[in-house]
């Protein structure tokens, strides 16, 4: 049956795979160090004055020294299933296959350095799979913003299929593989959000310290999130993964969502706080760009063809006999035919929509005393998107140990 030796031969193929420094000149030295210190003590100025009278100092404390710096531990963790569907293989027969990229859980060494709401972040990854992890976050008494960006490499998958016959399954396989070439995936997540009993309620308490919770308190919360990822697969010898997706090797996704949601604080002892928050979101605006991809290789039936294509001619873009796509050998399950293939962009298409669900869930558990403070916080997203037969699922999440001082 053609379609079953084109989704379980051409899967299988992928088993064989291999492993400011700023200088500035001036005729007034003195004067523009001393506007720029101005400069810097007006909006310290402001930042401690626009938390402390926003706040009730009964229930949220604001340290008397502004500066944090914290040393984090982070491990990220990170899933995604793409997958895709086959019609028109034969006679009531199509098949279903996904890949679950399920990369190592990214350890992660990296120091945060705020002031009052303000703050920066950047984690070094100590594992292999080529993660790199920034964070920016800006906290008040009612509002609060976080950006992050992550870029991931990946070969490892597990490959997993179905084929149907009038609708029921005759056959299905599940493998562990690995791609020829690497797969990226990357995100930036912004998010903000706004408190509604920000006189009494924090989360900068606990996840990056700005102030301390000093009894037990909770706010509904509205908040709004922008979401953009990617899943790249367009290397050549990725051709095979192309095929069975419509010939399309590059898929990227831009969200936004409004959700609301409710955090708690739980004051159980003086400088110790447990934080839980959940927030659903459903997307206003979803725009889904695939970016379609052609190859000297095609999924033609070469059963009873005689290999007379010859050498590939990457200038003209045909074959040593004139045709510009050669049909693939299903019979060579090393899949040696992907060491010669060549892809090249061929267009894309874009499609908009609305009202795709996520989830925001976040917890965090501080400890603070004297001018320092150790902490646990996580947090854990869920995106997905779907482009004609294809459906990508992303679940994006994080833990971290912080140890912090105050300054």
């Amino acid at each position: 049956m053609r379609g079953r030796t084109i989704i379980f031969c051409l899967l299988l193929s992928l088993n064989a795979a291999g492993q400011e420094q700023d200088s500035i000149s001036s005729g007034h030295p003195k004067r523009s160090t001393s506007t720029f210190n101005g400069l810097i003590h007006n909006v310290q100025q402001y930042l401690d004055s626009a938390t402390m009278r926003k706040v009730n100092p009964a229930y949220i404390e604001v340290h008397e020294k502004p500066w944090r710096v914290i040393l984090r531990y982070k491990a990220n963790a990170l899933g995604v299933d793409y997958e895709d569907k086959l019609e028109g293989l034969g006679e009531n027969e199509y098949a279903k296959w996904k890949m679950a990229f399920r990369p190592r859980v990214n350890q992660s060494v990296g120091l945060w350095v705020g002031y009052r709401g303000l703050g920066l972040g950047y984690s070094q990854s100590v594992t292999k799979n080529e993660g790199r992890f920034f964070s920016f976050g800006a906290t008040g008494a009612k509002y609060g913003i976080t950006f992050r960006l992550k870029k991931y490499k990946m070969f490892d998958t597990t490959i997993s299929a179905q084929e149907y016959q009038d609708g029921k399954v005759i056959e299905e396989m599940k493998s562990d593989a690995q791609t020829y070439d690497p797969v990226w995936i990357s995100s930036y997540y912004l998010n903000g959000y706004y408190v509604f009993n920000g006189k009494r309620y924090s989360q900068a308490a606990a996840y990056n310290q700005s102030v301390i919770q000093r009894h037990s308190a909770g706010s509904f919360l509205l908040g709004a999130t922008f979401y953009q990822s990617s899943i790249d697969f367009s290397k050549p010898r990725n051709a095979g993964i192309m095929l069975l997706s419509h010939n399309i090797g590059r898929i990227k996704l831009q969200q936004a969502s409004i959700g609301a949601g409710y955090g708690y604080n739980w004051v159980p002892v003086r400088g110790f706080v447990v934080n839980a928050m959940a927030m659903p979101s459903i997307s206003v605006y979803s725009r889904v760009k695939a970016y379609k991809y052609d190859s000297n290789y095609d999924m033609s039936d070469i059963n009873g063809q005689e290999d007379d294509y010859g050498k590939w001619n990457s200038e003209t873009r045909q074959w040593e006999n004139g045709k510009s796509h050669k049909p693939v050998d299903y019979a060579d399950e090393e899949g040696q035919w992907l060491e010669e293939a060549e892809v090249w962009r061929n267009g894309s298409d874009t499609e908009y929509s609305a009202f795709r669900f996520s989830l925001d869930v976040r917890c965090g558990i501080v400890y603070n005393w004297r001018n320092y403070f150790i902490g646990l916080q996580g947090q854990f997203n869920m995106m997905g998107y779907k482009k004609d037969n294809n459906r990508v699922s992303i679940l994006d999440g994080f833990g971290q140990a912080s140890l912090g001082i105050r300054l």
